[in-house]
């Protein structure tokens, strides 16, 4: 499928390209806790992992471990351990990361505003769907 002018030729990118690198950014990025990791460190201050769990309610220790590990790997956050009985370990925000967290946020403060419309629509569409014949 053509999708126009191939920025990779001249050293860009084309995020429509199967294989554009850019793709995997954004897929890790739209991930759902991404997306409330980048929020919940958006502040500033590092969070420890069961601080981090708790305020992500409904994550497992395994997909915030698996997040935590994603976002450290693309240099979105900084992972400290500190040599303690037992380890300390805090996550913060690199400087990457708060670029980010700063859409992020932007994203978030849009659905909180707008959940109700978006439900309502959903439901409208639903009854809609229900009357249709088959």
């Amino acid at each position: 499928m053509d999708t126009g002018f191939d920025l990779r030729k001249h050293g860009g990118v084309d995020v429509f390209l199967r294989d554009c690198p850019t793709r995997a950014v954004l897929e890790l990025i739209a991930g759902k806790w991404t997306m409330l990791v980048l929020v919940a460190l958006e502040d500033g201050r590092p969070m420890r992992f069961a601080e981090l769990r708790r305020r992500l309610d409904g994550v497992t220790a395994k997909v915030l471990t698996q997040t935590l590990r994603a976002l450290e790997r693309e240099g979105l956050v900084m992972r400290t351990v500190y040599p303690t009985v037992p380890p300390c370990v805090e996550y913060l925000l690199t400087e990457l990361g708060q670029e980010v967290g700063g859409l992020v946020r932007g994203i978030t403060a849009w659905a909180q505003a707008s959940v109700t419309a978006v439900q309502a629509a959903r439901e409208e569409f639903d009854e809609r769907s229900a009357r249709r014949p088959l």
